[in-house]
């Protein structure tokens, strides 16, 4: 009976933190298209959720945890389009399938805007430590890193494919990416022949 007694309540506790998950998810998802991602704090989404900040805060450390979880799905089939295509165009010059990569980013970052910035701009104390760590980042920069490595036929060396990628995606960062497409008015297509003859051809 005390076994039996465990294991209803670990499933009923089980069941209320799906559900809190789905409730926070659905407040979130509904404040953020209602007044966008910069405007809603946690505390909103707390009160609006009808739960306490401490429940909130458990699950998710920032927003920027909370908007990843938010375009999880997204970013899963994202990453799949990406595999997909490294493995049909194996036979494709490296520069042209890095460039094709970033492709996929930047259409993913004009579909998922608001979301992305969340996730990059979340309220951690050290928030380029944070964005950097991201998984979103972490996985597009290791793709990044082997395609340069790729191209090590001019002699360059693993580090120098490190520093790229990492400036690559600085440059395709929100804040960086935006300022170029909505101050210096370049468009999607040219921000990526930019990087592309910037950091990619030789």
């Amino acid at each position: 009976m005390e076994n039996g007694g465990y294991i209803t309540r670990t499933r009923s506790e089980r069941r209320d933190a799906a559900k809190n998950r789905q409730l926070i998810l659905n407040t979130a998802h509904r404040l953020f298209e209602q007044y966008g991602v910069e405007a809603v704090s946690m505390n909103q989404i707390a009160v609006e959720a009808q739960i306490g900040p401490g429940t909130l805060y458990r699950r998710y450390r920032n927003k920027g945890e909370l908007c990843l979880d938010l375009i999880k799905d997204s970013v899963v089939l994202f990453f799949e389009d990406i595999e997909d295509y490294l493995k049909e165009n194996d036979k494709v010059p490296p520069n042209q399938r890095l460039k094709e990569v970033l492709s996929f980013f930047i259409c993913f970052r004009e579909k998922k805007a608001q979301l992305l910035t969340g996730v990059e701009e979340s309220r951690a104390t050290k928030p380029l430590n944070s964005r950097t760590q991201s998984p979103l980042y972490v996985e597009l920069h290791q793709i990044l890193v082997q395609l340069f490595d790729e191209m090590a036929a001019d002699g360059h060396t693993h580090s120098q494919s490190v520093f790229k990628a990492d400036m690559v995606l600085m440059a395709l960062s929100s804040d960086s990416y935006f300022f170029q497409k909505n101050v210096r008015g370049f468009s999607p297509e040219e921000i990526l022949e930019l990087l592309y003859s910037t950091f990619i051809s030789n």
